[in-house]
């Protein structure tokens, strides 16, 4: 089993080397070759959330993302935002998506969910354990060989 830890401040720039470094060890640990995109993708939108969420707060602490291969392909993006900021907007009626006073931060952050919930079939978002913040968790299948 091997974790891997990125720590990185909420830059978009450092969006791909997540992602980059995300399929990376996703192909390693045997992540069928046809959801890497998915993996990609996911890892992307997670990050930009994070990304997003810290620069409109203006938070300096760094985004986290850990990835692991113990029984599935797991990854971790963890946030420092206040939740209620974190899962606003999923709560919205669709019809409000339309709504010209949503500033664009807003709705990378709410239309965010509903991508991941496009790309991962395992998806959980919590609270993180200590103090504010929100760690977005996706699970994909791994093949052993």
């Amino acid at each position: 089993m091997a974790t891997v830890r990125l720590s990185f401040s909420p830059a978009p720039v450092h969006v791909r080397t997540a992602r980059l470094v995300g399929v990376a060890v996703a192909r390693r640990a045997g992540v069928a070759e046809e959801l890497l995109d998915e993996v990609r993708l996911a890892i992307g939108e997670a990050c930009t959330r994070a990304v997003t969420l810290h620069r409109q707060y203006g938070l300096t602490e760094l985004v986290t993302v850990e990835m692991s291969d113990a029984d599935s392909y797991t990854v971790r993006v963890i946030d420092h935002a206040p939740i209620e900021a974190s899962v606003g907007l999923t709560k919205l009626p669709p019809d409000d998506l339309a709504d010209e006073s949503l500033t664009d931060d807003a709705l990378t952050t709410g239309v965010g969910f509903a991508l991941l919930a496009g790309f991962v079939d395992d998806l959980q978002v919590r609270p993180v354990d200590d103090g504010p913040g929100t760690e977005v968790r996706m699970v994909w299948p791994v093949t052993r060989r």
